[in-house]
């Protein structure tokens, strides 16, 4: 459906109006689950819907015309608002019904023999990841969670004034004699260890949990996976952190996933990057799960900073790397669609009995 060109008269913006009023009731009222009343939702009132078009040509309109408009526009919006939270009441309540009706016990049958295990969604894409990367050439390597300053920090060119050294950011230990020890805020250490203990080519993988002192949202924890990737050879490039990161996300996530990488700053490369992946919910049109710009941050990336080599013992004159970290809780969250990173955490077996027939080649 066209969205209304602009300028537009006030007539044809409440004949738009009535349009998307009508269309979009017909949607909510088709809508037969949560997710359909999110991607209705986005349709008819998301930014690139008729509706958006209409709201953004108000002040081109008269005054008389723009408070005529405006009152309709108001009107159309709190209709299809309550629709969509009738809708979505009522499939919660339906929802709600039926987990009971799941939980329910029929204590007259014969004891059942208790089903057999899964493995988690974590450690599906964790497995999932490590076989990616395998394939690739890469070989897996762990480390320690508790780390020290000089190895989280300090070789990774991360100065002594910088806030992620903070008790803000960083859980340390009260060891005697031992203020340097801390939990790892990220696998990144094991970039220091892997090049300390030899000589490139270096091609390797990090998964392991990190500790951050962060407040527990639907997005964030305080305890996290991360996957760590490093490679330093001679003649690496920028060229190649964007072609490894997109044969490994959409390996992981679909051939069809867009995937973009945006400057940003980490002390330890440089230049630094941000890489993003489209929305699993709105393939980049914006709704909720993306906070309505498309893109989901999957991780950072960038360059080896030279200042890190040097620390190593490399010569940066000679050699380049790249290096990027992802947490692999929230690219669970993309692969599985999972709305909420808490319900990785709370051992629900109605959501983890989903993962049973998750099949995984290692």
């Amino acid at each position: 459906m066209a969205a209304p060109s602009s300028p537009i008269d006030s007539e044809q913006a409440l004949h738009t109006l009535d349009r998307e009023l009508a269309r979009g009731l017909e949607m909510v009222a088709a809508a037969s689950t949560l997710a359909d009343v999110e991607q209705a939702e986005a349709a008819i009132l998301g930014r690139r819907s008729p509706f958006s078009e209409v709201q953004r040509a108000l002040g081109d309109l008269s005054e008389e015309s723009r408070r005529r408009v405006g009152q309709r526009t108001n009107e159309v919006r709190n209709q299809l608002r309550e629709a969509l939270s009738g809708r979505r009441t009522a499939l919660e309540a339906e929802r709600e019904a039926s987990l009971l009706e799941a939980d329910r016990i029929d204590v007259t049958l014969p004891g059942r023999r208790p089903r057999s295990g899964s493995l988690h969604p974590l450690t599906i894409v964790q497995y999932e990841i490590v076989d990616i990367f395998m394939r690739m050439g890469y070989r897996v390597v762990e480390g320690p969670e508790v780390e020290d300053e000089w190895h989280n920090f300090d070789a990774l060119n991360i100065p002594p004034d910088h806030p992620a050294r903070t008790l803000m950011d960083t859980i340390y230990l009260d060891v005697p004699g031992r203020p340097e020890l801390l939990l790892r805020t990220h696998t990144s250490p094991m970039q220091i260890r892997t090049m300390e203990a030899g000589q490139p080519p270096v091609y390797v993988v990090v998964p392991g949990r990190v500790f951050r002192n962060e407040e527990v949202t639907a997005k964030n924890m305080p305890v996290f996976h991360q996957v760590e990737g490093l490679a330093v050879d001679e003649g690496i490039t920028l060229a190649d952190l964007k072609g490894t990161l997109e044969t490994f996300l959409r390996a992981l996530l679909g051939q069809d996933r867009r995937i973009r990488l945006i400057p940003s700053f980490f002390p330890f490369v440089e230049p630094g990057a941000q890489a993003e992946v489209s929305c699993f919910v709105c393939d980049g049109a914006g709704c909720k799960t993306c906070a309505g710009v498309g893109w989901l941050e999957s991780g950072g990336a960038g360059m080896v900073h030279p200042a890190v080599l040097e620390a190593v013992g490399y010569d940066p004159e000679r050699y380049t790397g790249f290096a990027f970290g992802m947490g692999y809780d929230r690219l669970a969250m993309i692969r599985f669609g999972i709305p909420d990173i808490r319900l990785l955490w709370e051992s629900d077996m109605r959501f983890l009995e989903q993962f049973e027939g998750s099949a995984v080649t290692v």
